[in-house]
């Protein structure tokens, strides 16, 4: 009878099936998967996870449970969970953080995928993760601490300027990007985020800094609980038509910088969504 794969076997064979999520030719984001274990980051087992939307309770505390496309239920009170692994690695392939390059991470949960996007910008990288959740943060900075060049702070990331940074990634549902993101954004910066303006639209938005303007591509469906800050305290003007009329988005715009006008998708009161290419854009 063949031997059972043993945890370390188990790792590497998940942390392969990321990187084939991820689309993305850099094998360091296997290794990153792979070296970062997701029990640590996740609340003593058995555990609840939760799959096609359904929670499942593992039979045991044995890790090798978790090392599967599921979320993991962190506080099923608040609905958060640690997230989908192929939709992450999937976002990280699109965002591509580079070895030195500056991370915002909003919604950080208990650091587990901040801790992979640390791995991805070092040796002199750096990540700077926003947890609004007090209990979370406190365990994210625990669990963070023995990693170099993570700061995590507790707090509103709405409610503050974020940090210059070449890649923000957010994991809650936005209506509307604050201009202090996009103000944050270094020159070829990248921000990524779940676009929620309304109930029946939850898809990636890929965000691009450039020739002075914000560069946008559709990406997957994704499902987020709301950022405080910036899903329903956000009123909107205008909204798509249709959930069909997003894969039409090609730029985001400042409303300081540029009126909106017929290309416009959506409108809120500071940045609105428009479907002209931007020059040099994606």
């Amino acid at each position: 009878m063949p031997k059972r794969a043993g945890i370390e076997e188990i790792r590497s064979f998940y942390a392969r099936l990321m990187g084939a999520a991820s689309k993305w030719s850099d094998p360091r984001l296997a290794r990153a998967f792979e070296t970062i274990p997701r029990e640590a980051f996740c609340p003593p087992g058995p555990w609840r996870i939760v799959f096609h939307g359904r929670p499942v309770d593992t039979p045991s505390a044995d890790p090798a449970y978790l090392y599967q496309d599921v979320l993991v239920t962190l506080d099923a009170a608040k609905g958060i969970n640690n997230g989908e692994p192929s939709l992450h690695a999937a976002w990280m392939g699109a965002v591509a953080p580079q070895a030195g390059e500056a991370v915002t991470h909003v919604g950080a949960g208990a650091g587990y995928y901040t801790a992979i996007l640390q791995m991805l910008v070092l040796p002199t990288g750096s990540v700077t993760a926003f947890e609004i959740d007090e209990r979370l943060a406190e365990l994210a900075r625990r669990n963070l601490a023995p990693m170099e060049g993570v700061t995590v702070v507790t707090g509103d990331a709405t409610a503050q300027p974020l940090p210059k940074s070449d890649v923000i990634y957010v994991n809650a549902g936005v209506a509307a990007p604050p201009v202090d993101w996009l103000d944050a954004l270094n020159p070829e910066g990248r921000l990524i985020f779940p676009w929620r303006p309304s109930e029946d639209i939850a898809v990636t938005l890929l965000v691009r800094a450039c020739n002075g303007g914000f560069a946008v591509t559709p990406l997957m469906r994704a499902w987020f609980i709301p950022c405080v800050g910036a899903s329903d305290e956000v009123k909107p003007q205008k909204l798509p038509e249709s959930p069909a009329a997003v894969r039409a988005l090609r730029s985001i715009w400042r409303t300081t910088d540029r009126t909106p006008d017929d290309t416009a998708l959506a409108i809120y009161r500071d940045v609105w969504f428009s479907s002209e290419k931007l020059e040099g854009g994606a």
